[in-house]
């Protein structure tokens, strides 16, 4: 296998928030300590982020919440709804105080970062895991765990050690070669990052079953049966670091927002209302990486696992100039719900799509119409998008998106938007 160009001389970080739905809704609900506690998917469906009470329970991940809500509750536990508001509110403050420690930072998902640590080779790097995980905490109340290594296969190994082993106090260290080979040892092959079920059954059947067995594998076999994916796990397990840090993730190319009902919808107006917000939000995401889209999608489909006269289908257009003007995007938006939307369906879920996304910096002149980054429009959408920012979502939003809204999903176990909704900041009595 080629190594050219390879380090083996990096250190990064992985700092993981320990099952973070969970320990944001512990921050505000100190009663939910040391309880099970699990958070539900959309529409109160599955559960998403368990507490460890809730996983010695034996209770599975992706597991039905009405299945497993009476033994919860018996052992004085509680279910709660998706509070996406504070989840992601709780991920930037986390985040903000990762990247005090060190300038490199990639924000890999809502709770999880790599740090580059080039930088702190003097240090006891296991003592500095700790300080962090004792900052974080402090700062925020949200605990985490630290793998630190030299390649990022390597810190998720060792943050899955520091996680599971109590003696390592949350941080573990993987620098040795001694240490490193320990590790990947006791390691299954299919707990390795980058390595999905196909890969892990394929593997085992040839008996490599340990993330040690893979590492020392011959280059003959990695280089015929495995992907470039495949390569670059086998050369990260080796220590050389081949992942660099994405410190400034690239624009999205697609944008989709869509959500299933919280019931049956067959009214025109209820759908007109849901396809109006999933165009809001996909637009704020638009102008958040300063961007527009050149392509518009809509799609209805009813409920396949239940019984009846099924539709499922699909509207677009191409959008020129390219645009993200939310008031106009509705516009088409509800121009193709009504081409397709049926009458007599039991609908469950709509949605939309943006493709075709570029910057604003490259969208193509127009002499026949001009485009709204020109005039007033903009200033329109930055206004509004600040004074959403500012003082909660929705403050300002659009009338076609209407009010009651019947048709959002069920979160009948929502707990307060702590953070983000000045009417549910907790009082100090």
């Amino acid at each position: 296998m080629n190594t050219t160009g390879l380090s083996q001389d990096n250190i990064v970080a992985l700092i993981d928030c320990n099952n973070f739905y969970v320990s944001c809704e512990r921050v505000f609900n100190p009663a939910l300590k040391d309880k099970p506690v699990a958070v539900l998917s959309n529409n109160d469906g599955c559960l998403v982020s368990r507490s460890q009470e809730i996983k010695d329970l034996k209770i599975p991940m992706g597991a039905p919440g009405f299945k497993y809500e009476a033994l919860i509750k018996k052992h004085g536990g509680t279910l709660l709804s998706s509070n996406y508001a504070l989840y992601g509110d709780m991920s930037a403050r986390v985040m903000e105080v990762l990247s005090m420690f060190s300038p490199d930072i990639e924000i890999y998902s809502i709770d999880e970062a790599f740090l580059g640590l080039n930088g702190f080779r003097t240090r006891d790097l296991e003592e500095f895991g700790r300080k962090i995980k004792r900052t974080v905490y402090k700062w925020t109340g949200i605990p985490v765990s630290v793998g630190i290594s030299k390649t990022k296969t390597l810190a998720k190994i060792a943050n899955h050690h520091a996680k599971k082993i109590p003696a390592f106090k949350g941080s573990l260290c993987l620098m040795d070669n001694e240490r490193i080979e320990k590790a990947l040892a006791r390691t299954p092959v299919g707990e390795i990052w980058g390595i999905g079920r196909q890969y892990d059954k394929f593997l085992r059947q040839r008996q490599i079953e340990t993330a040690l067995q893979l590492r020392d594998a011959e280059d003959k076999f990695v280089d015929h049966y495995m992907t470039s994916v495949g390569h670059k796990t086998v050369l990260e397990l080796r220590g050389y670091a081949c992942i660099n840090l994405d410190e400034a993730p690239a624009a999205k190319k697609s944008i989709v927002n869509s959500r299933s009902f919280g019931k049956q919808v067959t009214d025109l107006a209820e759908l007109q209302e849901a396809v109006s917000n999933y165009i809001t939000r996909a637009s704020e995401k638009l102008r958040k990486q300063k961007s527009v889209a050149g392509y518009l999608m809509v799609f209805l489909s009813t409920n396949r696992f239940k019984e009846g006269p099924q539709y499922n289908n699909s509207q677009s257009t191409t959008l020129f100039p390219p645009t993200a003007y939310t008031p106009e995007l509705i516009r088409i938006a509800l121009e193709l719900l009504d081409e397709l939307y049926l009458p007599g369906f039991e609908y469950k879920k709509a949605g939309v799509m943006f493709a075709d996304i570029m910057s604003e910096n490259d969208v193509p002149l127009n002499f026949m119409e001009t485009n709204y980054l020109d005039d007033k429009r903009k200033i329109l959408m930055d206004i509004v998008d600040k004074l959403n920012r500012k003082y909660g979502q929705d403050t300002l939003f659009y009338a076609s998106s209407g009010l009651q809204k019947d048709w959002q999903m069920r979160r009948a176990k929502l707990s307060p938007s702590w953070t983000t909704r000045w009417c549910d900041i907790p009082k100090v009595k």
